[in-house]
Order: structure tokens, then sequence, then C-alpha cells
């Protein structure tokens, strides 16, 4: 233990390696550029904009992206947008683990999907890149695969050869009302990330599909 950290803890103070357990760095991926919005491969920004908004935090510019602060249930949430293109993500991930002094443990990456259907929640706490670029470099800079992912899926509604269009192409209008609902999900297991652990907010959030019809169990909430 640090000295002033056991100072700290004779006075019954936090320490500063308390107040890091706490901190959390949310990134969300994303194209930077309006032409970018609303597209799905950049659920991950549209995740944490919800998030933000829900929280009354703003996003400013920082280095390599854009930032966004806020404190629930005594824990320090980061989001983070990287500015680097999708591609490059890494950097900008790897330059804030460091200045912010985040573990790796509590680092989570919203990223889109194309092997989940549409509007499904993946919460991991390792894994490969799967063919995604962000994850990718993610993987590439830190060295490592093993830190936590929410994978969103956008589903693979797309011709051979037309992959990348689909990707970067918008969510169509019928998609949108179903979409908000499960991106309100994926802020609602962000949070359980930071509180209850990575365990049970994977217990609690994997799965569940998006449709266009109430679930049984939606169904069942509701008449309750």
């Amino acid at each position: 233990m640090h000295i002033i950290d056991f100072i700290k803890s004779i006075f019954g103070l936090k320490s500063e390696t308390e107040d890091l357990m706490k901190k959390y760095l949310i990134v969300g991926l994303g194209n930077k550029g309006t032409k970018y919005d609303n597209t799905r491969h950049n659920i991950g920004f549209e995740v944490v904009d919800a998030l933000a908004k829900n929280r009354d935090a703003e996003f400013e510019p920082a280095k390599l992206g854009a930032m966004a602060k806020f404190r629930f249930k005594g824990r320090t949430f980061i989001l983070l947008k990287p500015t680097t293109y999708m591609n490059l993500s890494g950097k900008t991930v790897r330059y804030w683990l460091n200045k912010e002094k985040i573990q790796m443990e509590n680092l989570l990456i919203i990223c889109d999907d194309l092997s989940l259907p549409i509007g499904t929640l993946r919460i991991k706490s390792k894994g490969g890149a799967g063919g995604h670029n962000g994850l990718q470099n993610i993987q590439d800079l830190l060295g490592t695969s093993v830190y936590p992912r929410l994978r969103f899926g956008i589903g693979n509604k797309f011709s051979k050869g037309k992959q990348t269009d689909f990707v970067l192409g918008e969510w169509e209008e019928n998609e949108q009302k179903m979409l908000m609902k499960r991106i309100k999900k994926a802020t609602e297991a962000i949070l359980s990330f930071g509180t209850a652990g990575l365990n049970n907010t994977m217990n609690g959030f994997n799965g569940t599909p998006l449709s266009p019809e109430p679930t049984k169990e939606e169904n069942k909430q509701e008449k309750s």
C-alpha cells in the first residue's frame, strides 16, 4: 500500500486505489462525421449518447475523442467517443486508459455485431475481434483481447458483397422505434456493469433479440 493510502486508511479516508476501483471507462465505437450519423456501425456512439443524455452529462472535445463524465451510486463513469475513425479506435482507448489510470476490468467497449440478431445484447469479459476493425485495433494496441465488451446486434440482412454498404447504411424507418428500446436497455446494462459487476450484468442482460412484437416476458410484466 502506498504511504499516502496507508495514512488515509488510518483516518478512515478513501484511498487513491479505492477511488480508481470505482472509475469506469465506457467507450462507444463509431466513425466521426455527420454522414455516419444513424448508421448501424455507429451504434456505439448512439448508446453512449443516450446514456449521457439520461444522466444530464454533455460531451466535450478531448484528446483523440469526445468525453462526458457523471457519477452514479458512488461510481465515476467516463463516456468516450473516439474521433480517430473506427479502425484506429485503439489509440484513443489506450491513451485514456493510461491517462485516467483505469483498470482493464473497468473498461467497457460498445460496438455493433453482424453475427447477432438486431437489438440483441451480448456482454462478454473477453473474446476475439470477430472481423470488427475497431475491436481488432483495440486488441492490437492494448496487447490483449481480455477486456469487457458489449456487442449490439445489427443483424445481417445484406446480399453477397454488400456487407460494407449494410454496416455503413442507416437504420430502416421501421427499426427506429424498436431500436430506441434496445438502446435504453444497453444504457441500463452499462450502469449495471459499474454497480453490480460484470457477471451479474451478463446474467441480467445477455440475449433477448429485438422484436416488433412484445415478448411473452414483456407481456407478463405489463399485466403484473
